[in-house]
C-alpha cells in the first residue's frame, strides 16, 4: 500500500496509459486502468488514492463486462430462447469486484496490474461500498440465482429497484441501534450503466374511461417514468454475462412548474420531481402510517409495471423476427417468477398491458398470465403474508382493483361449479378478505396461488407446511401446481472467494478446482476425514481465518478476542422468532455459572466468543430491544476479568454481505436456532457448513436437510420439533408450561440490573405469561431453553477432542454438495420455467 496518494499519482504517471477493454495480461489491464483514470475521469487530475485506483480498476473490469453483456444480448436476440425474468424488490449483491474478476478468471492477472500503482487488489477491493438493495435472506438469495443463472449459461434477467438509501445502516450507540442512511450512491457505482433510451411511463391513481365499445382504459392520475440502470452480472469461467435491471423513478422537464418556482412556491414547483424521489429512496419504508402504505404500495407497482413493459417490448422486438409473432407465443418465450409476494401486482397489471393495451380479450390474457408466472413463497409468518387494504389499492391503481375483483369472482364461481365440497371454505380461499367490513383487505399470496401455474417452497420442510396446512385447500383443487426447490448458495463468493485458503486446500486434496461449479466433488472430501495431514493443513486455515476475523472485530468495536477460544456466531435480520434472545439468555446463563466457579474449575471450561449481528427493523421494538441486550451483556461480560478470559460477547454492527465474507469463513459453531416450523429454509446456514462451521439448530427450514447431508454426528439438534409447536402452544394457553429453573435464573440476573438500568421488563414480559398479547412466550423460548443448554454442554465437550471436531468440521465442508445455487437453480430452470441453456459461441 503506498504511503499517500502522491506516491500512488507518481506510480500511476508511470504506467503509460492506453485504452484495451479485453485486456488479460497484466501489462495491458495497467494501461487500461491508467486510461480510465486520466479518460473517464471522476476526481481531480493528481488524485490517485485508493478510492480512486479502486473506481479506476473497477471501471478497466466493467469493460470486460460490458463485451460479454453485448454478446450475450446479441446472442439471445438471434437465437429468441424462452427467457426467465426473475422480479424480486430486493437484491443483496455485497461488494463486485472481487468476485467479477473471480468469475472472468482473470484475479491473478489484475493483482499483478494494481501492484504497478504500489496497490494491493485486496486493499482496493476493501474500499467498494455493498451495493444497498436488499435486506437479508430473500435479497441474497436473489443475487445467488443470478450468478448461477449466469454460470448455467441460462437466457434470464433479474429486475429490482434502485434504492438511493437502501434499508439504513446501522450504527450502535449506547442507546442501542441507531438507523442512518446507506451512502452506497453518494458518488457513484462503477457497476451500472444507465440506458437512457429504457423509460416507461408508470401511472398512480386516476380514474376508468370506458369506450363506446366497452373496452376500459386507464387515465388520468400522475404519470411517472422508469428509467433503466443494468448491472451485469458475469457466469463463472462462461463468455454469458446476464443483466440486472434496476428502475429508477422521475418525473420529467415538463413536470417541473416554472411559473410557481418563479412565484416562490419551490416545494410546489417540484412537487412530482419530490414524489419520484420518494419511490426508490429507501428499501420497505416505514408503513405504519397510510402514506408509508401508500409508498410501499407505489413501489410494488413502479417494479412490477415498468419490468413487465419491458418484458413487452422485448418479446415484440423479438416477435418481428418470427414467422407466426402470435400473442399465444408469449409463454412460450416469457417465464415470470415472482420472489415472494412484493411483485404480486405483476399478475393484475400483465392482465392489464394485454387487455387494455394489446386489445385481448379476457380469456386470452388469462390463459397467458397464468402460463407465463410463478410464485416462491417464502414464508409462513402471518405479518409477512402480505395483505393490502382494498380501499388504499382502489385509490392508487383503480384499474387493478377491477381486474382483481373479476379474478376473485372468477374463482368463486369455478370452485362452486367444479369443487362443490369446497363451497364452505370458498372464503379464506379467495382473494378479496371482506370479514371484516371495516377494513377489507387483498389477499396477495391468496392471488399469487389463484394465478400462477406453480407455487414453490423453499426447503423440504417449508414446502410440506404449505402443501398440508397453509395453502391445502388450494392443493385439493390444483394438486400439481405445488413444488419443492430447496435454495442453495453460490460456492464461487461463499467459499472460493471470501475463503481462499480453505478453497487451496479442498482444491488440493480433491486434485480438481471443479468443485466451483460442480459442488457435489465435496463429497470426495469424507475419505480424508481422518487424515492428519489434511487436519493440520485444516486446522491452519481456519486459524488463519478466525485471525481475520479477530482483527475485524477489533476494528469495528475495540473488543480484543482470542483466536483460540470457540468461535460461535449467529449472524441474520433481528427477529423474534429467529431467537437471538435464546443465544443471549444462554450466553447469560453462562455467565453467571462462569461467575459461581472456582478458579480450578474455570480452568476446564472451553473459552468461548458470542458473536451475534443483524439489523432490527426500525419500527420493530423488541427487535432492538434484543439489540440493545446483546450490547449491555457485552459490555458487562467483556470488561469482568473473572471471566473474559473465558467468555466474551460481541454485537457486530452494520451487518452485510462484505461483513459476512469474513465472519463465516471464521466461525466454528453456527446458531440456527428458529421455532421450529418457522423459518422457511434460510440460507446462511448453508454457507457456515459449507466453510466447515458445526450447526447447533433446531429442526427447521433447511436444518433438517443440512443435518440430513452432514451426518447427524456432525450437527448440535435440540428443541421441539415443528409438529409439536401447535400443541406446546395450546399447553401453555391451559398452564401447563413449567418453566426450567436454569430460564428462570437467566431472566432474573437481567432483572437484576446486572447489565445495566435499561428497563428490559417488557422484552422479558414477552416471554411470560400464557397468553395474551406480546405474552405467552409465542416463540417457545422457555420450552427449548434446557434442551438448548444440554446441547450447548455438548458442543462444549465436543470442541475440547480437537481430533473430533476437525472431523465434523471437514464433514460439514463435504456433505455442502446439495445446497449449491446451481442445483436450485437448474431445478427451477427445467421443472418450473422450461428454459435450456443458451451459451455464447
Amino acid at each position: 500500500m503506498p504511503e499517500s496518494s502522491g506516491a500512488a499519482c507518481s506510480a500511476a504517471e508511470k504506467v503509460k496509459p492506453a485504452a484495451s477493454p479485453a485486456a488479460e495480461e497484466p501489462a495491458a489491464i495497467a494501461g487500461n486502468i491508467s486510461y480510465h483514470a486520466q479518460y473517464s475521469p471522476h476526481f481531480s487530475p493528481l488524485a490517485f488514492g485508493p478510492e480512486q485506483a479502486f473506481y479506476s480498476t473497477a471501471e478497466s473490469v466493467r469493460d470486460h463486462l460490458v463485451q460479454r453483456w453485448n454478446d450475450t444480448y446479441v446472442h439471445f436476440h438471434k437465437t429468441d430462447p424462452k427467457q426467465t425474468y426473475y422480479l424480486s424488490m430486493e437484491y443483496l449483491q455485497g461488494r463486485a469486484l472481487t468476485n467479477a474478476v473471480g468469475n472472468l478468471g482473470i484475479t491473478g492477472a489484475y493483482a499483478e496490474a494494481v501492484k504497478k500503482f504500489g496497490y494491493e487488489l485486496e486493499a482496493l477491493a476493501g474500499q467498494e461500498k455493498d451495493a444497498a438493495l436488499g435486506n437479508g435472506g430473500l435479497g441474497r438469495l436473489a443475487s445467488c440465482f443470478l450468478d448461477s443463472m449466469a454460470t448455467l449459461n441460462l437466457p434470464a434477467w433479474g429486475y429490482g429497484l434502485r434504492y438511493r438509501y437502501g434499508l439504513f445502516k446501522q450504527r450502535i450507540t449506547k442507546e442501542g441501534q441507531e438507523e442512518i442512511a446507506e451512502d452506497w450512491l453518494e458518488k457513484f457505482s462503477p457497476w451500472e450503466i444507465v440506458r437512457h433510451d429504457i423509460v416507461y411511463p408508470i401511472r398512480f391513481f386516476g380514474h376508468i374511461e370506458i369506450s363506446p365499445s366497452g373496452s376500459r382504459k386507464w387515465a388520468g392520475g400522475e404519470v411517472l417514468n422508469a428509467l433503466a440502470y443494468d448491472v451485469p452480472i458475469p457466469g463463472y469461467k462462461t463468455k454469458n454475462a446476464i443483466s440486472l435491471r434496476l428502475w429508477e423513478a422521475k418525473a420529467s422537464a415538463e413536470d417541473f412548474n416554472l411559473f410557481q418556482f418563479n412565484d416562490g412556491q419551490y416545494e410546489s414547483a417540484a412537487q412530482l420531481h419530490a414524489r419520484a424521489q420518494q419511490i426508490c429512496a429507501v428499501l420497505y419504508p416505514g408503513d405504519a402510517t397510510e402514506e408509508g402504505k401508500l409508498l410501499r404500495l407505489k413501489q410494488q407497482y413502479f417494479l412490477c409495471s415498468a419490468s413487465l413493459q419491458d418484458i413487452i417490448f422485448r418479446f415484440k422486438e423479438r416477435k418481428s423476427d418470427r414467422v407466426s409473432g402470435k400473442w399465444s407465443e408469449f409463454p412460450a418465450k416469457v417465464a415470470v417468477q415472482l420472489n415472494d409476494t412484493h411483485p404480486t401486482l405483476a399478475i393484475p397489471e400483465l392482465m392489464r398491458l394485454l387487455m387494455d393495451e394489446e386489445g385481448l380479450g379476457w380469456d386470452e390474457a388469462w390463459d397467458i398470465t397464468n402460463r407465463t408466472i410463478a410464485y416462491t413463497n417464502h414464508t409462513v409468518l402471518p405479518e409477512a403474508l402480505e395483505k393490502w387494504s382494498q380501499a388504499v389499492m382502489r385509490k392508487l391503481l383503480p384499474r387493478h382493483t377491477e381486474i382483481i375483483e373479476e379474478i376473485d369472482k372468477r374463482f368463486k364461481e369455478m370452485v362452486i361449479s367444479t369443487k362443490r365440497e369446497m363451497e364452505g371454505k370458498i372464503e379464506s380461499l379467495r382473494i378479496l378478505d371482506n370479514s371484516n367490513p371495516q377494513k377489507p383487505v387483498v389477499r396477495m399470496a391468496n392471488l399469487c396461488v389463484v394465478s400462477a401455474h406453480t407455487v414453490n417452497g423453499v426447503a423440504e420442510l417449508h414446502s410440506n407446511i404449505l402443501k398440508e396446512e397453509l395453502f391445502a385447500d388450494y392443493v385439493s383443487i390444483w394438486p400439481n401446481k405445488f413444488q419443492n426447490k430447496t435454495n442453495g448458495i453460490t460456492p464461487r463468493r461463499w467459499l472460493r472467494f471470501c475463503n481462499p485458503e480453505l478453497s487451496e486446500i479442498v482444491t488440493k486434496w480433491l486434485k480438481t478446482d471443479q468443485w466451483t461449479s460442480n459442488l457435489d466433488l465435496l463429497t470426495g472430501l469424507r475419505k480424508f476425514a481422518d487424515d492428519e495431514k489434511l487436519h493440520a493443513e485444516w486446522a491452519s486455515a481456519k486459524l488463519a481465518s478466525k485471525k481475520r476475523l479477530a482483527k475485524h472485530v477489533l476494528d469495528v468495536t475495540g473488543v480484543t478476542i482470542d483466536p483460540n477460544s470457540l468461535f460461535d456466531i449467529q449472524i441474520k435480520r433481528i427477529h423474534e422468532y429467529k431467537r437471538q434472545l435464546l443465544n443471549i439468555l444462554g450466553a447469560v446463563y453462562r455467565y453467571k455459572k462462569l461467575k459461581e466457579m472456582s478458579a480450578e474449575e474455570k480452568q476446564k471450561v472451553t473459552p468461548r466468543t458470542i458473536m451475534i449481528g443483524g439489523k432490527a427493523f426500525a419500527t420493530y421494538t423488541n427487535a432492538k430491544r434484543i439489540v440493545k441486550l446483546v450490547n449491555d451483556v457485552g459490555a458487562v461480560v467483556n470488561n469482568d476479568p473473572d471471566v473474559n478470559k473465558y467468555l466474551k460477547v460481541v454485537f457486530i454492527p452494520n451487518y452485510n454481505v462484505s461483513v459476512a465474507e469474513v465472519l463465516i469463513p471464521g466461525s466454528e459453531l453456527s446458531q440456527h436456532i428458529s421455532t421450529a416450523g418457522m423459518e422457511a429454509s434460510g440460507t446462511s446456514n448453508m454457507k457456515f457448513s459449507l466453510n466447515g462451521c458445526v450447526i447447533i439448530g433446531t429442526l427447521d427450514g433447511a436444518n433438517v436437510e443440512i443435518r440430513e447431508e452432514v451426518g447427524e454426528e456432525n450437527f448440535f439438534l435440540f428443541g421441539a420439533k415443528a409438529d409439536q409447536v401447535a400443541g406446546l402452544r395450546k399447553d401453555r394457553e391451559n398452564g401447563l408450561f413449567k418453566p426450567d429453573p436454569r430460564f428462570e435464573e437467566a431472566k432474573q440476573l437481567i432483572r437484576s440490573g446486572a447489565f445495566g438500568s435499561y428497563d428490559y421488563a417488557p422484552l422479558l414480559d414477552s416471554l411470560e405469561g400464557n397468553s395474551g398479547f406480546g405474552r405467552g412466550d409465542y416463540f417457545l423460548v422457555g420450552y427449548d431453553f434446557p434442551s438448548y443448554i444440554d446441547a450447548q454442554t455438548r458442543v462444549d465437550e465436543a470442541y475440547k477432542d480437537k481430533k473430533r471436531w476437525i472431523k465434523m468440521s471437514i464433514l460439514n465442508t463435504a456433505g455442502s454438495g446439495k445446497f449449491s445455487s446451481d442445483r436450485t437453480i437448474a431445478q427451477y430452470a427445467k421443472e418450473i420455467w422450461g428454459i435450456t441453456a443458451s451459451p455464447v459461441p
